[in-house]
């Protein structure tokens, strides 16, 4: 969770009103700040490829600026132009607690009348769009690929806790400079999270953590109300990760869900059978890399097999995807539940929260 004061944990616990502030940033340089930003959303989602979404309206003009973008450097075009956005919280006494939300490439701009709309998406957007032209061959470590797949699009920062190694001779590349990221980051095995200072943090996959926020719908609580859900589609109770040795030989490590809270443990009530899940990857030249890349993509999976709950709540600016809450409601008493997606407003409005509750 994004920090905030104790003054601004309090108001978020009721109704307020919520503030923006934007910027818009191109090649370093700032084109306007102050940007008057009537409405928007914010929405995450870690199920996709690109997480972020952002969607503003603008007045086409105000106080004398006119915020139609007719020229290819206009604070609020689509070449290359950032926004940075900031969400305020008023703490009293005339003062507002600014929180970073992050940057954001416009991805397109149209007017409708008086009102200008502005599309953005998260910072992965340039490595998305920006294939191969021709057929790249890594060379050296894990992470010298991965920078030499992002950077200078994005500056890659990298947990403490991975560990480096090489990568082997031979693999290629055509196309999709995404994909190949994904390929790479899946056999270390590791996530990318876009910070909201901009950085591309790879980090390695959590399934748990320390709940940052309790939700309740009880006396005192910010829930609106609640809605669940669950589903045998995408349910695994293993993980075979295949790969190939130094002498080309074939190799696999297989990870079963033997944890006894997992409601889709191995040979449990989900089913009395192994439920696989199988891939390939040259990346991965020991029984050891396809043992720990198997138990990563196990955590991942339970993504979207885990029991889901759809929360209405007042707006929370420190809230991220990824974060661990703690549920009362909805059948739970203090149930830890990871952030999977989330939808913001940028005016008066509720939040809309998917959790996946942990080991349910």
């Amino acid at each position: 969770m994004l920090e905030l004061s104790t003054a601004a944990l309090a108001v978020v616990q009721r109704s307020y009103a919520i503030q923006v502030r934007a910027e818009s940033w191109l090649d370093g340089e700032l084109l306007a700040d102050g940007i008057p930003v009537a409405t928007g959303t914010e929405e995450r989602d870690r199920s996709l490829t690109v997480p972020e979404r952002i969607t503003l309206t603008v007045p086409s003009r105000d106080r004398g600026t006119d915020w139609d973008p007719t020229d290819p450097g206009h604070p609020l075009a689509a070449y290359g132009q950032q926004l940075r956005i900031d969400v305020g919280i008023g703490v009293g006494a005339g003062k507002t607690e600014w929180i970073n939300r992050g940057w954001f490439p416009i991805a397109g701009s149209d007017t409708d009348g008086e009102t200008v709309n502005v599309q953005c998406e998260g910072l992965l957007t340039l490595i998305e769009e920006a294939k191969f032209v021709a057929p790249f061959q890594p060379s050296g470590t894990l992470a010298s690929t991965v920078r030499s797949l992002v950077e200078p699009a994005l500056t890659v920062q990298f947990d403490g806790t991975l560990t480096d190694r090489n990568v082997p001779v031979g693999m290629q590349w055509d196309e999709d400079r995404m994909a190949a990221l994904s390929e790479v980051l899946d056999a270390w095995p590791a996530v990318p999270r876009v910070t909201e200072d901009g950085y591309l943090l790879i980090e390695p996959i959590t399934d748990t953590g320390t709940p940052v926020l309790a939700l309740t719908d009880g006396v005192g609580g910010t829930v609106v109300r609640w809605q669940g859900s669950n589903s045998r589609d995408g349910a695994y109770t293993a993980v075979v990760a295949r790969g190939e040795d130094s002498a080309g030989n074939p190799i696999q490590g297989v990870v079963y869900d033997t944890d006894s809270l997992s409601p889709l443990r191995n040979a449990g009530p989900f089913s009395p059978l192994a439920v696989p899940y199988s891939y390939d990857s040259p990346l991965l030249t020991t029984v050891t890399q396809c043992r720990t890349s198997a138990a990563a993509t196990l955590k991942r999976l339970r993504r979207t097999a885990s029991r889901r709950l759809a929360v209405t709540m007042v707006p929370h600016p420190g809230l991220m995807t990824g974060d661990v809450v703690s549920v009362t409601g909805a059948g739970l008493t203090s149930a830890p539940a990871m952030i999977e997606a989330l939808s913001m407003p940028y005016s008066p409005g509720e939040m809309q929260l998917t959790l996946r509750v942990i080991n349910a």
